[in-house]
């Protein structure tokens, strides 16, 4: 596709812009090629500013001055009048907007940008040809940029000036809408494209009294998808083995469909992480996963350890952003609760997602045999893994045979945990209520869990093999089901919507957007997820200071 670019090479022709400064300070690299006696003649005889390129084409060059000096005069005046504009806030835009900090500029010349900000050795001269240049703010920064515009920039600009949809433009080009959709993202993030705020939001009726604005909305949405529930593993903490029959391919391709839908009214990245039993069992999973890359999602896999060539096919569709295997403490432990030879089948195996440039994560299943082995485990770890993190034991399915850690053992975990967690990068932060541990020491607070604290229903979703949707895979949280109904209806009914309010007893707390404990912990204790809190909280929340550990809480308590 062409677009057409929206202003004159002329400055002479554009609109007036007012400017109290001094030309020299306007015009900084055009002086410097002049000199300061050209410059000087030159000057007394602009009285419009804006109008110092068309006065440069009519004016003589002497000899020494580059001819590409009024297509430079062209750019530095594009600069001073993006510096000068306002860039709205997210929260006033009501769709996709241009940066209105921006200008497309259509010059003789051929890297002009890059030559004029060359900071060091001698860059090379720009040369004649055509050339379109932007000029843009960037919002967070306010950085003013100048590049090429690239043909993905001119079709973006194309799109969002003439209301074109991406399903448009795939269809005409025949490639996939989430190669469009990448473009889009990429403009974002560059800032030449505004977006609107996310409407993944929290209810700041419920929340506010939280402290941090930027743990209030988030940016990506997750749907954590159990494909399938066949596993090669008979783990004895498994959350369930029931058998779920799986979706038809066609309606699959609609659920991930409707979660493209769903993340672009909401303005939000999207997010598919395939987990199981073991997804890489179920019979199309590479159908499926390129699927989710054809529209776009950032893709994660939860999953055992696989054969190098099963990770080169799926990498031929694209690299998954991260690979996540489990762990459950030392060799003789980890191989009692997985089965035998599964340790080093792990460890083998984050050697193959290296090789192949795959981010690798490793969790715990945390319970009071192995509390002991987590710490050994990270340092074992370190430099093998990019992220080692645990979740607590659900007392859920085959978890239930199993014992979790007395609550004063596992505050002083807790603790011990953060303070190595200072000397090995690889031991990530993911339990909420280690944020009780650094607001007590004065020490910034972490997203929790899901980023955003509990996420249960608000920046994810788990959809089960049979279409059943839960708040939260870790517990019994049915809120919905994908055969019968939509993703947004599920999301917005009453049911979600009490689900990520959280606890009421967590009302008021000042760490309840990076908080709200654990829902299947307060679960596996036989407790009402809606009005008790955390059995493990052991934030006092009048003093807003860790309280004294006392005991867990009995499961018929």
């Amino acid at each position: 596709m062409r677009v057409a670019i929206p202003q004159s090479r002329d400055g002479a022709n554009a609109m007036p812009h007012p400017s109290s400064q001094p030309l020299e300070t306007l015009y900084p690299r055009c002086r410097a090629l002049l000199g300061a006696r050209r410059w000087e003649r030159l000057a007394a005889s602009c009285a419009d500013p804006p109008g110092l390129a068309a006065l440069l084409e009519r004016t003589a060059l002497p000899k020494g001055v580059p001819p590409f000096i009024a297509d430079l005069a062209r750019l530095e005046w594009a600069v001073h009048e993006v510096r000068a504009e306002t860039i709205p806030p997210a929260v006033c835009l009501g769709s996709p907007t241009l940066n209105p900090a921006m200008k497309l500029l259509a010059l003789t010349w051929r890297g002009l940008s890059a030559w004029r900000d060359a900071q060091k050795g001698k860059p090379a001269l720009p040369k004649r040809g055509d050339e379109a240049v932007l000029v843009w703010k960037r919002p967070e920064t306010g950085e003013i940029v100048a590049r090429r515009a690239s043909d993905e920039d001119l079709l973006v600009l194309k799109m969002t000036l003439e209301g074109i949809k991406p399903e448009e433009v795939a269809a005409t080009g025949s490639i996939p809408v989430g190669a469009v959709d990448g473009a889009l993202r990429r403009a974002a993030e560059q800032g030449l494209l505004l977006m609107p705020a996310s409407r993944i939001r929290r209810d700041p009726a419920v929340f506010a009294a939280c402290a941090g604005e930027e743990f209030l909305s988030s940016p990506v949405f997750t749907l954590q998808w159990h494909i399938t529930q066949a596993c090669d593993l008979k783990c004895r903490h498994c959350y369930d083995r029931s058998r779920r029959s799986a979706l038809t391919m066609k309606t699959a391709l609609r659920v991930l469909d409707e979660m493209r839908a769903f993340c672009r009214e909401r303005f939000v990245g999207g997010q598919v992480t395939f987990s199981g039993g073991n997804p890489l069992l179920y019979p199309r999973f590479l159908d499926l996963y390129r699927a989710a890359v054809d529209r776009g999602f950032y893709t994660v896999i939860l999953g055992n350890p696989a054969p190098r060539e099963t990770i080169a096919r799926i990498v031929e569709i694209r690299r998954p952003d991260a690979f996540q295997v489990s762990l459950e403490g030392l060799e003789a432990h980890n191989d009692g609760i997985r089965g035998r030879g599964t340790f080093r089948r792990a460890l083998e195996f984050l050697d193959v997602l290296r090789e192949f440039g795959i981010y690798s994560m490793v969790m715990l299943t945390l319970t009071r045999d192995n509390l002991d082995q987590v710490l050994p485990l990270a340092d074992l770890l370190r430099n093998r893994a990019d992220l080692f993190s645990f979740n607590r034991l659900a007392l859920v399915g085959e978890g239930a045979s199993l014992s979790l850690p007395g609550r004063a053992d596992y505050v002083a975990f807790l603790a011990a945990y953060l303070e190595s967690a200072k000397r090995n990068p690889v031991m990530g932060l993911k339990d909420n209520l280690l944020n009780i541990h650094r607001h007590a020491c004065g020490e910034p607070l972490f997203g929790g869990c899901a980023g955003f604290g509990c996420g249960a229903a608000f920046n994810f979703l788990t959809l089960l093999p049979d279409g059943e949707v839960h708040a939260c895979r870790k517990f019994p949280s049915l809120i919905g089901n994908l055969r019968k109904q939509r993703l947004a209806e599920v999301y917005d009914s009453e049911l979600a919507r009490r689900y990520r309010a959280g606890s009421e007893a967590c009302r008021g707390c000042a760490l309840r957007a990076v908080c709200g404990g654990c829902l299947a912990s307060t679960y596996s204790f036989g407790l009402d997820v809606f009005s008790r809190r955390d059995p493990y909280c052991f934030m006092d929340r009048k003093t807003r200071a860790p309280a004294t550990p006392g005991t867990v809480p009995r499961r018929d308590a």
